[in-house]
Parts: C-alpha cells; structure tokens; sequence
C-alpha cells in the first residue's frame, strides 16, 4: 500500500513551539522537518497536536499538504508530562470529532514519544490503518542514568513502550544504539524496527566565515569558544563540561577560551531559572569559573549557524541520548563535536578517536577539548572529514528513506 495520507501525532508538544518560543529541541525539529520534505515529495500530512493557547489559529498552514491542527484537552495551558495522561481521552476526543466533521481519513498514523504512541494505538484501532511510533528517548535508558527520583520515568511510561512495542506495526529508531536498545530492552523484533536518523538544513547550517560568525554573536575574535546547544537539564552531562573547563584552567591552555551554553530559559531573571540552571550556577561559583563560563540562555534557530560557526568545538557530554541533532547541526558547519560514547550520534564517528569521550569524565573530556584547540592540522583534517559525512543528511535525503518504509 502507499501511504500517501498521514497522521502525525505529537500530542504532548507542538513542533512549531521551537520557532514560535525558540525552544531547543530535537524531536521538534525531527518531526516538523521530515514533514516538509515529505510533503514536498506528495504526501499529504496532518500533524496533530494538544492546544495550549487558547489564541493559537487551530490549524496552520505550514505549506502545500502539510498543516498543523491544535486539539484541546484540558486547559488551554502548558501541563507537566507527567500529568497529560489523563487527557489521552479528550484528545481522541478531539481528534475523532475534527475528522467526522472534515471527512477525513489516513492510510497511516505516525506518533512520536510514548504519549502520542497511546493516542495512536486508539486511532490505529478505530480507522485500521497501521501506526509508526518514533519514541525519541526510551524510559528505561533514563532511568538507568537518573540521578534522582525527579528525573526517573514512571513504571506507567515503560509498560507503555513495551506495550506499542508489541502492538506497533513499526517501531523507527533514530540510531544504530537506539535500534539495540529497542531489540534488546523491549524484546521489539529486529524486524519491525527501521533506523532512521535525523537529517539536518544543508542550506541554513553551513560554513560561514569565522570572524563574521564571531562579529553577529559579540564574541571576543580572540577567544576560542567550546559551545554546548541543548536543554538544560541532568541528563546533558553540563556538570561535566564545567568540571573540564576548571580542568583545562589548571592545566593553562595556551589559548584564550571560554565554555558557552545556549539553551534553557529566559536567564534575565534568576527567580525564572530552572532547578538545573541553578545546580550549575553553583557549580560554576565553586569552580571560580565565572568568567570562563557562559549562560546564554535560548536563542532563535536562525542564529544558531551563527554560534556553531564562531566556535571552535561543540561538545556533547551527555549521559544518554538517543541521536543528538545538534551534532548533526554543528557538522554541517564544518564544527567538530566531541560526543560520550552513549549518544546515537556516535556511532558516526567509527573513525575518529578524537571525538569520543565517555560519560561522566571531565578529565578525559579536558583532553578531547585541548587538543582540538591546539593541533591545528588534526583539527583541518577532522573538519574535512565531518563535512563529508552529512552531505548525504539533507532532509530531502532522510524524507527518501522514510518513503521507502
């Protein structure tokens, strides 16, 4: 059969919030991006998603065949994750009563995390079409690295993963590792999960010259910056890049450098900053790192290349993750990224020794970050090397795969 007409569920989250809110995400921009080129090759897609303002346009035209249509179910308010459960039902709602009324129907539904897989599995049932689910993060991979209660997944959410394991006609995993997990973790057949990565703007994430980059970010042409883009949160390893750069201090780097972190909230206001932020800020005191360190809070994607281009290395020190899109993004600008040995990315990296550290190793970490800042020649080598492993990560390319699934 050919799947022309889809249902994207993302239920928990609108994949317009990154641009909207400049929010990072990578399973935001995984699945908005997808649509589009999927979209451009005749597919028709509706992405479904909770409305959380009430003064939201219902439906967004995104371009021809793609729209995104806000669903209520429960207030019309951001709700923790933990607590949108309980709305699965006024959702479906929602969603059975918007079709009814506009004739429409799927040849395929496609969720992404778990909660939209439950929404999914109601769907699959009611129209008899088959669901793709793309789970993003697995729970049980979270809990293994928590470092607390807060940050461990409920019982509720790894019953769920085992269930759409079982009953989903196609589990996609978005790495190499992340299909491993999924085949061993969740006793998933090989056979019904697909890998397919996250692809990344070739046309807005490229090289630009460096002191211009440096110019439109106010950085200091003398400085090296180390960059890290991302969530702020434990499971990001952030502690560890500031213990590597007390570490690199001690050891007196030859060059002027200094550890950026984009991503998290509004920063202007320490009474808004997250649990996490203030961790790290503490941190950053106690390491007497305060002028080495950075918190530069979220900014719009459209400055992003400008960020990755006036660095010298991304680094990624992350205790699980299932791909890494900024990865993605930082070496289609001809950036290194040093990433754990954990992420999905990884992977990518067979061949370059350079950039892999392992988890929870400022030390190591250190090491990785000093020697790109000084080999010179290594450091050309590795980006010529990088800039030909995403050539073939366009969008247009990943939207291929996805059509032959």
């Amino acid at each position: 059969m050919n799947y022309k007409k889809i249902a994207v569920i993302s239920y928990h989250t609108c994949p317009l919030s990154d641009e909207k809110d400049a929010q990072i995400g990578g399973m935001n921009t995984y699945i908005l991006e997808l649509s589009k080129a999927m979209a451009k090759m005749g597919f028709s897609i509706d992405i479904y998603t909770r409305l959380v303002d009430i003064n939201s346009s219902r439906i967004v035209n995104i371009a021809p065949n793609l729209r995104v249509i806000h669903l209520p179910a429960g207030n019309c308010v951001e709700i923790p994750k933990n607590q949108l459960a309980k709305y699965i039902p006024e959702f479906l709602e929602s969603f059975f009563k918007f079709t009814r009324e506009n004739n429409l129907s799927y040849n395929l539904t496609n969720a992404h995390y778990y909660l939209s897989g439950l929404v999914a599995l109601q769907i699959k049932k009611r129209f008899k079409i088959p669901l793709y689910i793309t789970f993003h993060t697995l729970a049980l991979m979270k809990n293994l690295v928590a470092k607390n209660k807060e940050e461990q997944a409920t019982i509720a959410r790894v019953k769920s993963e085992l269930l759409l394991c079982r009953l989903a006609d196609k589990v996609i995993a978005t790495s190499k590792t992340d299909c491993a997990y999924i085949n061993s973790l969740y006793n998933c057949p090989m056979d019904k999960i697909a890998v397919l990565t996250p692809g990344v703007d070739l046309k807005k994430f490229r090289p630009i010259d460096k002191k211009e980059a440096k110019k439109a970010v106010n950085a200091d042409p003398n400085q090296k910056i180390i960059l890290f883009v991302g969530r702020i949160e434990p499971l990001k390893g952030i502690d560890v890049a500031l213990y590597a750069i007390k570490i690199l201090l001690q050891e007196k780097c030859e060059y002027p450098f200094c550890l950026w972190i984009v991503g998290g909230n509004n920063i202007a206001e320490k009474k808004e900053w997250s649990k996490e932020l203030k961790r790290l800020e503490e941190i950053r005191k106690i390491l007497n790192i305060e002028s080495y360190v950075r918190f530069l809070g979220k900014k719009q994607r459209s400055e992003l290349p400008f960020y990755y281009n006036a660095s010298e290395v991304v680094i990624m020190p992350s205790q699980y993750e299932s791909f890494g899109i900024t990865a993605l993004e930082a070496m289609a600008c001809s950036i290194p990224v040093i990433t754990t040995d954990v992420t999905g990315i990884s992977s990518s990296f067979d061949n370059e020794s350079l950039l892999i550290t392992s988890t929870s190793n400022p030390i190591m970490l250190a090491e990785k970050i000093k020697k790109l800042l000084t080999q010179e020649p290594e450091y050309k080598k590795i980006n010529k090397n990088i800039l030909k492993q995403v050539r073939d990560l366009s969008w247009d390319n990943i939207a291929n795969k996805a059509a032959s699934l």
